[in-house]
């Protein structure tokens, strides 16, 4: 037997080293410490369809985001921050008028091999991996000239980096080339050497997230791909920030004082117990993809809840006719609002809070607010308000409005579902006045000529036993009834949303016409006597916000759908979207 049992044990020991061995040591994920605050990184090297995806969407991105750097430079410069600008100005240029692909290359990157950012303590660090060091470098001195001069140097274990203090933050910038990756953070202005030193990757962490294994378990429990994990662990950061000894935090606080002559202010022991009490209620958030390729990206969130607040819902099924399906209209949304539920878990929410009062400084304002939570809860106990059960919308066109018309022509359902829909009804009667009947057999009646006449279509109303249903426009009264018998939703649902291409690119059009029209007015208020002095930078901001939906056109033209919904399971809330491309 001793023969067997040393060949069984030298055979587990065989394969527990052969899943070590696959573990690359110099991996992001080996230099994040088990019990960083937040984090985001893949954990496997990204397959060809994921990396041609991401490129494929950062694309059709890159233009608003470009611009949107753009905006925030110009902001930073007028608020006479131009070290600031000239950076992020470099740093949009890198972009500017590139495919993501070719900007990436010009500046040494292979995020397809593994990337991370994370956070020691509270200061964020980013960690990507290299193809040309050669080209990484050349990128920093690029950014070294739009600064105005040289970064300092400094060593840190026989590490070399580049630094610099950003204004009178008491935040610097710390940027080094890392073997064959690239480390960028922020620490704090005067960070000791053992942060520097973790933060550069010299002194490796006790306990990785590689070791941990926390974020593939993570991943393989909520079905996220390996692409781009990601987690906040609120249990972490909420005392971090409430107990004023991060040394980020530190330093930012104590170089404010000394811009403003205000002492640093004293946090009292209450505030980390009492963020720590807010964070059992929320303990974390996390993210990542589910599906993704050049047609398809789909992602979830998930937000870790209390015990009672999934018990309070995750067994809910919502009588709300339509939740429980998905749909092919172009626009679709279902959103559930059990009144009845909602009341009862907000006012014990609100008793709770008035049994046992905040009173760290940062939290006291929340004790009115839940005070008023709580009244206002009362009144929503109020029929027919306390009734509601949620409401669904459906468009099946639109169209902006014309020239000269203040109102796009539409056509269209809403449903609301309430457990005495003859009460909503009443209501109703009572604020249009007129004489309408409406039976509760599920069959359509026309509205009343007034109000078709205010809408300025053809309109109708149904009603059963679970809820009410208006159609606008024509042919909207065939479709009430298969509205009013839709499927309720299934446990823990609140919420479904489809909306089509079509739709989505009408709504973009409407929104880029009228930037237009404002950037044109800015730029010809611009040109006129009496202007006032700000007006350069309104028509500047005007332009850009033209740029930006001008990018969001071109993003529009990709999609087929969107789609979401939204549960709560019995770890907590889980969010899901989908975005279908051509």
């Amino acid at each position: 037997m001793r023969p067997t049992k040393r060949l069984i044990a030298l055979g587990v020991a065989s394969v527990l080293l052969a899943a070590c061995g696959h573990k690359d040591k110099d991996a992001p994920l080996a230099f994040v410490p088990a019990d960083t605050p937040y984090v985001l990184s893949n954990l496997d090297k990204l397959d060809d369809d994921a990396y041609e995806a991401m490129l494929s969407q950062a694309n059709t991105e890159l233009p608003t985001q470009v611009a949107q750097m753009k905006s925030v430079a110009q902001d930073l410069e007028t608020k006479g921050n131009a070290e600031g600008a000239r950076l992020l100005k470099a740093f949009a240029a890198e972009f500017d008028g590139k495919t993501a692909e070719a900007a990436l290359k010009n500046m040494g990157l292979d995020v397809k091999t593994g990337s991370a950012i994370y956070g020691l303590g509270l200061s964020p660090v980013a960690r990507v991996a290299l193809a040309d060091p050669a080209a990484w470098e050349a990128f920093v001195g690029r950014l070294e000239t739009a600064y105005g001069k040289k970064l300092d140097t400094a060593d840190a274990g026989g590490q070399a980096y580049r630094h610099v203090t950003l204004s009178d933050s008491g935040v610097q910038l710390v940027i080094a080339t890392v073997g064959k990756q690239g480390v960028v953070s922020l620490l704090p202005a005067d960070a000791a050497q053992p942060l520097v030193r973790q933060a550069l990757g010299v002194d490796r962490p006790e306990k990785s997230l590689q070791d941990d294994g926390r974020l593939a378990d993570l991943a393989k429990d909520k079905g996220y791909k390996d692409y781009a994990v990601g987690q906040v662990d609120l249990v972490r950061l909420l005392p971090l920030v409430a107990a004023g000894k991060d040394p980020l935090f530190a330093s930012f606080m104590k170089h404010q004082s000394a811009k403003t002559g205000e002492p640093v202010p004293e946090l009292p022991a209450s505030c980390q117990t009492e963020a720590s009490r807010i964070a059992a209620r929320v303990p974390s958030l996390s993210f990542g993809y589910t599906r993704l390729d050049l047609h398809h990206q789909e992602q979830r969130v998930d937000v870790a809840l209390a015990d009672d607040i999934t018990k309070a819902f995750s067994g809910l099924k919502v009588e709300l006719p339509g939740l429980g399906k998905d749909t092919s209209a172009p626009f679709d949304i279902s959103l559930a609002l059990p009144v009845e539920q909602i009341r009862t878990f907000f006012t014990a929410q609100s008793e709770a809070v008035a049994a046992k009062p905040f009173e760290c400084p940062a939290f006291v304002n929340m004790n009115d607010g839940f005070a008023k939570l709580g009244s206002t809860m009362q009144q929503a106990a109020i029929p027919p308000f306390g009734d509601i059960r949620g409401v669904r919308i459906v468009l099946d066109s639109f169209k902006p409005a014309a020239a000269g018309q203040q109102m796009p022509t539409f056509t269209g359902r809403v449903l609301l579902a309430t457990r005495n829909p003859a009460g909503l009804l009443a209501m109703g009667q009572a604020m249009l006045g007129g004489d309408f009947k409406l039976a509760g057999d599920g069959k359509p009646a026309p509205l009343p000529q007034n109000i078709s006449t205010m809408l300025g279509m053809p309109g109708w109303a149904a009603m059963n036993g679970q809820a009410i249903a208006v159609g606008m426009g024509e042919g909207e009264d065939a479709k009430l009834d298969e509205m009013l018998m839709g499927p309720i939703g299934d446990a823990g649902r609140l919420n479904r949303l489809h909306l089509n291409g079509d739709m989505y690119r009408a709504w973009v059009d409407v929104m880029a016409d009228k930037a237009t029209a404002y950037a044109k007015a800015m730029d010809d208020a611009s040109g006129a006597d009496g202007a006032p002095d700000d007006q350069a930078a309104q028509t500047a901001a005007a332009q850009r916000s033209k740029v930006q939906f001008d990018a969001m056109k071109a993003q529009a033209a990709r999609i087929v759908q969107v789609g979401g919904e939204a549960h709560v399971d019995e770890k907590g809330l889980v969010i899901s979207g989908a975005v279908e491309y051509k």
